[in-house]
């Protein structure tokens, strides 16, 4: 099997000639391998190098085995820990296993039998490594139930989301369309402790208001033409979960007034019922209208206004939280590299570009963005002639013209990659990971910033 890798293992020893005999016989085996002859060689190599599996001995000069294995624990934990040891230290290897070592020999060790055992803890990892890529995938689905952002308006968001979660008040998102209220609409619910209740979302732009009233309040069998059976409404069908009334200020006057009857009362009839049905249900409602000119006008009630708006969110534009522009698109572009199965990459010329852009459909037209060119692209970088052409013709006539408070890309990569390496501890395959690009092209940026 020479020449087939089949996983990356550290042997750490002391003993230089152990590490040569063991690196010769697992190298026929197609193992890559690294060596350190100290726990702090081994740490700093764990730091660089995406390792499969550790072979360590147990007795060391300064930090031993036993050290190191808490270090592991701690910080590698998906990464199986193979003990090397003499007779004398058999009692600390069994203790080791105990606590979730692989596996123990005693030196010198059986090497045919510590070439099954290696192979099974690769195994076992490379099951974890596939595992962890399912629960990517599955997290994908739930998309819409996060958000990313670190800039100081979407903290403060964040702040007021987590102090309001739990509460019955009424919630009101605000902000253009495809800032994302949906998106913390379900995060009020699904971080709340009415997470394993229903959720559901209706949207009132989508349907005249006869139609709504239907399906808001439900109907029997005979209120109207067409009403063939019973039908439970979506105010019902949330029981005492969560209601999102998306685009609340699309409704017409007769359905606001009736709305607000079921806030004061919490009961509802279905059309064609004289019955009383208590709800308790928690009402979120998101408006891209400015809903005090729609009272001044005569559009809206005052007193739903008043009802509705007990805590009030305000989703900025993408074009006014821009370092947040790296962040989302490294995010859309994973998941759609997963997708796709692809492995792709931003060029610093399109990132540029993406943060001066104005980004009038906010973040769902970035995230459609991000879509179209995961899914087009030939080679593994995207760079401008890939992106349609509202954002090829912004080439040299960017939005924003550049001012001194204005970071560029390459100072909010560096800030990015600095916080990264801070997060994962200085490890590089899992900042990689993290950031979505390759291990290559992280240590190109790198080498490229002086980092």
């Amino acid at each position: 099997m020479i020449g087939e890798k089949r996983g990356w293992v550290l042997l750490v020893d002391d003993e230089l000639n152990a590490l040569k005999v063991l690196s010769a016989i697992l190298r026929d085996e197609g193992y890559h391998i690294s060596q350190a002859q100290s726990v702090d060689d081994a740490e700093n190599i764990l730091a660089k190098e995406s390792i499969d599996v550790v072979i360590t001995d147990l007795k060391m000069p300064g930090r031993d085995g036993m050290q190191f294995f808490d270090y592991l624990s701690l910080q590698y934990p998906d990464i199986p820990v193979i003990f090397l040891t003499a007779y004398g230290s058999v009692d600390s290897a069994v203790h080791a296993v105990t606590l979730g070592a692989f596996y123990y020999f005693i030196k010198p060790p059986d090497y045919k039998k510590l070439k099954g055992v290696l192979a099974r803890a690769l195994e076992q990892r490379l099951l974890k490594k596939e595992i962890e890529i399912l629960k990517g995938k599955l997290e994908i689905g739930r998309e819409s139930e996060r958000i990313i952002g670190k800039t100081p308006e979407m903290l403060g968001i964040f702040n007021t989301v987590a102090a309001v979660r739990d509460s019955i008040s009424s919630v009101l998102i605000c902000g253009e369309t495809g800032t994302g209220k949906e998106a913390i609409a379900r995060i009020l619910h699904y971080q709340s402790s009415r997470r394993g209740k229903p959720f559901v979302a209706v949207n009132c732009a989508a349907m005249p208001g006869g139609l709504l009233e239907s399906e808001l309040f439900g109907y029997e069998k005979g209120a109207f033409t067409g009403a063939f059976a019973r039908r439970i409404g979506r105010f019902e069908e949330a029981g005492d979960g969560t209601i999102f009334l998306d685009e609340i200020g699309e409704l017409e006057l007769p359905l606001q007034a009736k709305l607000l009857r079921v806030l004061q009362e919490k009961e509802i009839e279905r059309l064609g019922s004289n019955r009383k049905i208590q709800v308790g249900f928690r009402l979120v409602s998101s408006t891209n209208r400015d809903l005090e000119k729609e009272i001044a006008s005569g559009n809206f009630r005052e007193d739903l206004y008043y009802r509705i708006h007990v805590v009030r969110i305000l989703m900025p534009p993408l074009r006014e939280r821009r370092d947040d522009i790296p962040l989302l698109t490294s995010s859309f572009l994973r998941e759609f590299c997963v997708r796709e199965n692809k492995t792709l990459e931003i060029s610093a010329d399109v990132m540029e570009l993406f943060y001066r852009y104005a980004w009038p459909g906010n973040i769902r037209q970035l995230k459609n963005v991000i879509e179209r060119v995961a899914v087009l692209a030939k080679g593994q970088t995207i760079d401008v002639r890939d992106l349609p052409g509202e954002l090829r013709q912004c080439v040299g006539r960017v939005s924003v013209k550049p001012e001194s408070s204005i970071r560029t890309f390459r100072e909010l990569e560096l800030a990015e990659i600095r916080s990264a390496l801070q997060e994962c501890k200085g490890n590089k395959s899992k900042v990689a990971e993290m950031l979505g690009i390759s291990r290559k092209s992280l240590y190109k940026r790198l080498r490229e910033m002086d980092v």
